[in-house]
């Protein structure tokens, strides 16, 4: 029999770097004080199923680091002339909204050096029309869509390849992101040929709700609040059909799986009527332009928790998070 201290000790050992160094370290009693906010019967059953998922989906610095020095050295990628191709390749650091390319590019420079003896300085040195844009996963994809958007505008030659790498990419944000950039090319008169390198992709597309990556409920839970909330959406709601788990595996059980999608979602509902300041499209499921429960991500990394993953997990005052987010 796995003790409720055990479980807590489970989802502490997957997030345990959590913004280390900026907030007070990850431990039992803090994940316990924000378990302790949902209702009793359902506080350790969430504990197993979160370290099922967080095993998964939150990346530790070992993981992103991991990621970019197999970036730096990738066969495809590279066609086996790392140090060539670098030289050949300029590492656009054009992000103006939050700090996650800025911080993985320090890093990838570490990376670069022990791996091909050259600095990020020196990338694109050498000419030639490739371009690379490192971050670390794609949500809704505005952020990179803005920034690359404006380089192709302001500064992209008439010719380029662009090279846009994450760990991971939802499918829906990739579409649009792909089709705004292209078209944004189109009216700059330029020719951008585009490829996205991933470890992975998380289906979150309407068409496939079935077999998505990502929290989307099976039916309106029995809470009165949470059917007012949802009966007050400017879209019709679209329900999962139980059974499939996804092809990534996030979620270990269709039992535990929906139980994360009605308790984040009625204890999401909580949430915004708690937390004054939220808007209108933070919603109970991650923040969202759509008019639906949110945007259902799980993924979070040591330096930050996305607006996307549910509120549960992330808003504050006097909601206690799991995931203390730092703004941009």
């Amino acid at each position: 029999m796995v003790t409720r201290n055990e479980r807590l000790d489970a989802v502490v050992e997957k997030i345990s770097d959590y913004r280390e160094g900026e907030i007070a370290p990850m431990n039992a009693a803090h994940v316990d004080r924000w378990v302790q906010q949902f209702p009793e019967g359902v506080q350790e059953p969430l504990l197993a199923e979160l370290a099922h998922v967080f095993d998964k989906t939150y990346f530790t610095r070992k993981k992103v680091n991991q990621f970019l020095s197999a970036v730096a050295v990738n066969e495809r990628l590279t066609a086996g002339n790392p140090a060539e191709f670098w030289k050949k390749t300029t590492v656009l650091d054009i992000q103006t909204s939050g700090n996650s390319q800025h911080e993985m590019l320090a890093t990838f420079d570490t990376v670069l050096q022990k791996a091909c003896g050259i600095s990020l300085s020196e990338c694109g040195q050498a000419g030639g029309s490739s371009y690379v844009y490192i971050d670390d996963v794609l949500f809704s994809g505005g952020r990179i869509k803005n920034d690359i958007v404006r380089w192709i505008k302001d500064a992209a030659p008439q010719n380029a390849k662009l090279v846009i790498i994450t760990i991971a990419y939802h499918r829906l944000g990739q579409w649009r992101t792909e089709n705004d950039i292209l078209e944004a090319a189109k009216a700059a008169g330029k020719k951008i040929e585009l490829s996205w390198p991933h470890v992975f992709k998380v289906e979150d597309r309407k068409k496939y709700i079935d077999n998505s990556d990502v929290l989307r409920p099976t039916a309106i839970p029995a809470d009165r609040a949470t059917a007012e909330y949802v009966a007050g959406l400017t879209m019709d709601p679209v329900f999962r059909t139980p059974g499939q788990l996804g092809d990534l595996g996030f979620f270990s059980t269709e039992a535990g799986r929906s139980l994360l999608e009605q308790q984040f979602l009625v204890s999401g509902v909580q949430v915004r009527g708690l937390c004054r300041h939220l808007n209108t499209y933070m919603r109970p499921l991650g923040n969202s332009m759509m008019g639906t429960t949110g945007f259902g991500s799980m993924i979070a990394t040591y330096r930050n928790c996305p607006n996307n993953a549910p509120l549960v997990l992330w808003a504050g005052d006097p909601w206690y998070p799991l995931f203390p987010r730092k703004t941009n």
